[in-house]
């Protein structure tokens, strides 16, 4: 066992013996500590994910069949008068296509992916890195889960309502957002003003999050853990609080006055002279600005793509030194990038809305930020490739999402280049091609970064490792399927498919026949890829079977890890016993050095932990400050 390595796992038995037995009620559901938090949130989240996912699958049955009814595999857990309501002879229709489109987005994306990377992630690991007992706030984080997990439950309850949920797009774009479910006559007990409801609660639930985050980050970290000796993931966890707290108020207050359009009559964003063809002139006070919703929407909306990035890059940063026995490359470079993102992403919305006829000038502003954007998120890329360098690479569980991530990242960030110009955007706006360039960025890139973080910490909150073998039934396939499906929609996109056709472009289908319909014969040339994408997605769900199975029964059955430190790791999480206890650490860690120390030659080892002593320090120098020279550690 190497030197640095802590004790047995054994030697916890007795950490929490002090502590009395808050009873499981107190322990696992409304606890304060930041690990069941996480844990919370993980679980949460990934059930959410799951829910979201399922809702794609039947949008890609609509796309690939759009004439043949659910199969009943798939449309068993909607009940009879749910599908009499929703379903036309089995089959999906346009409105509930819609329906599923906006709450996919919104699941997937509020849901989902933000509380796994910035809750989980972030509330398990960021204290024990940071030497901190626990979060700055503990009832704080606690009623930030909950508030979260309310929000959530008010927007899927909504499928159960008479209207339906939301039908207007994750977006939910006023005046359209605002007609919607326009027949009931309580406003309150609509789809739509209840997704409104339960985005504000996630709202608020992100903001306290984030007051904690960046509390804790600059308040509670151990002696010697100065800015610069931070690990990269507290860096990124740091920014996102920032993302979090400055973008979302806007999109809040924008949640709020939409709401009051609804239910208060109001018109801050609905204008005068509105015509529909059901209602003819509609019947308000007008004035209201349309573009004004967008505007407030994209001011988090571009932010947000980097709250749900960051947290990715944090655990890829984390897990690619480790297995390559090197240090983590150009750190502070990356360090100095991930501000810049941070701070660039507020710059850059209006590249969303070219379509909205902005002028030259302006769109020349946004086309540049959005370009200048594109250098820090390489400059991260290009650091976690160069760390792969010469390293002697362990592919690990873990390693390999981690390795996989920084291809299909990098396909998403390429192919988000010609978005970033108002005249390539002309043609691909609303394709699949926007589809497919987003979804290669969460998807197989953010969501591999993250099955890599459960895999790599999984260890430490558990003691034991999950199976290789089911990990590899999870993965390969998973790579596979993840290009099958968002690659050919590239290809559909640049063709002109629509990103809102729920029947794939079947009905352009006959006028493909016209000799002189170009379009026509275009759709017909690319709709089969719509059966392999489905197909794709299909066989995606079919294989994330695995790490559900190695999730849960690894808990119990799994292989005990040797010791605290299985991985041989430098960061302060490792000190900790494993699972960490109450309070995370036996006695207060000192940090004696950057996150990274590995393969020096002054070391007997091949890792040289944070809160390893020195042989000598300067006398001169406090503990935490820089050692006075290298010196042989054993």
């Amino acid at each position: 066992m190497s030197s640095h390595a802590t004790t047995d796992t054994g030697h916890d038995a007795h950490h929490d013996d002090h502590h009395h037995d808050p009873g499981f009620i107190r322990k696992w559901i409304f606890s304060t500590d930041h690990k069941i938090i996480g844990l919370q949130y993980g679980i949460t989240a990934l059930l959410f994910l799951a829910f979201g996912f399922y809702l794609m699958m039947v949008m890609r049955w609509s796309i690939a069949y759009p004439h043949q009814p659910l199969p009943e595999w798939m449309s068993w857990v909607f009940t009879d008068g749910w599908k009499a309501r929703w379903l036309q002879d089995g089959k999906v229709t346009g409105e509930t296509y819609n329906m599923f489109g906006a709450m996919h987005g919104t699941i997937m994306v509020f849901l989902g992916i933000v509380p796994l990377g910035f809750g989980a992630f972030g509330n398990y690991v960021t204290p024990l890195q940071i030497g901190a007992p626990d979060m700055a706030f503990p009832r704080l984080n606690m009623a930030s889960y909950w508030i979260y997990l309310l929000g959530g439950l008010i927007m899927c309850g909504s499928f159960f309502l008479e209207s339906g949920s939301a039908k207007s797009g994750w977006t939910n774009y006023s005046p359209l957002a605002g007609f919607a479910d326009g027949q009931i006559v309580n406003q309150w007990l609509a789809g739509q003003t209840q997704w409104l409801v339960g985005l504000v609660f996630l709202i608020t639930s992100s903001l306290l999050g984030s007051v904690n985050f960046i509390t804790t980050i600059i308040n509670l970290r151990v002696r010697g853990m100065t800015w610069m000796r931070m690990p990269f993931f507290v860096w990124a966890m740091l920014v996102t609080a920032f993302l979090l707290l400055l973008a979302f108020p806007p999109l809040e207050a924008a949640g709020i006055m939409q709401l009051m359009d609804r239910v208060a009559h109001s018109s801050f964003f609905m204008p005068s002279g509105l015509f529909t063809k059901s209602e003819g002139l509609a019947d308000l006070s007008g004035g209201g600005s349309p573009l004004l919703f967008q505007h407030l929407f994209w001011f988090l909306g571009h932010p947000e793509v980097y709250v749900l990035l960051l947290p990715a890059f944090a655990c890829v940063a984390e897990i690619i030194p480790a297995n390559t026995r090197k240090p983590l490359w150009g750190y502070k470079s990356m360090v100095y990038s991930v501000l810049a993102l941070g701070f660039l992403s507020f710059v850059v919305w209006a590249h969303h809305m070219y379509m909205t006829g902005m002028g030259a000038a302006v769109s020349t502003f946004f086309q540049t930020t959005t370009v200048l954007i594109s250098v820090p998120s390489v400059v991260i890329i290009t650091a976690l490739l160069i760390s792969l360098w010469g390293g002697s690479i362990r592919f690990t569980p873990p390693m390999m999402w981690a390795c996989a991530f920084i291809p299909m990242f990098g396909i998403g960030g390429l192919t988000g280049l010609p978005l970033a110009f108002n005249l390539a955007d002309l043609h691909l706006h609303d394709t699949y091609y926007v589809i497919g360039h987003f979804h290669y960025v969460v998807a197989p890139g953010i969501l591999f970064g993250f099955f890599a973080g459960i895999l790599h910490w999984y260890p430490k909150f558990t003691g034991r490792y999950m199976s290789k073998t089911l990990n590899h039934l999870h993965f390969w396939p998973s790579l596979v399927c993840m290009n099958l499906i968002f690659f050919p929609m590239l290809v559909q996109g640049m063709a002109g498919f629509h990103r809102r056709w729920y029947n794939g472009g079947d009905a352009y289908l006959e006028k493909a026949a016209d000799g002189v319909n170009v379009f026509g014969q275009t759709v017909a040339q690319h709709i089969d890829l719509n059966i392999i994408m489905s197909m794709g997605a299909w066989t995606l769900a079919l294989f994330q079977i695995p790490f559900i199975i190695n999730l849960f029964t690894a808990w119990k059955v799994g292989k005990k890890v040797e010791n605290d430190n299985p991985w041989n790791a430098t960061t302060l999480e490792w000190a900790t016993p494993t699972p960490p206890g109450h309070g995370n650490f036996l006695k207060e860690p000192v940090t004696y050095r950057g996150p990274y120390e590995y393969s020096r030659e002054d070391c007997e080892d091949d890792f040289l932990p944070q809160w390893s002593a020195p042989r000598r320090l300067d006398p001169a120098i406090a503990p935490g400050g820089t050692e006075s020279k290298p010196v042989a550690h054993s």
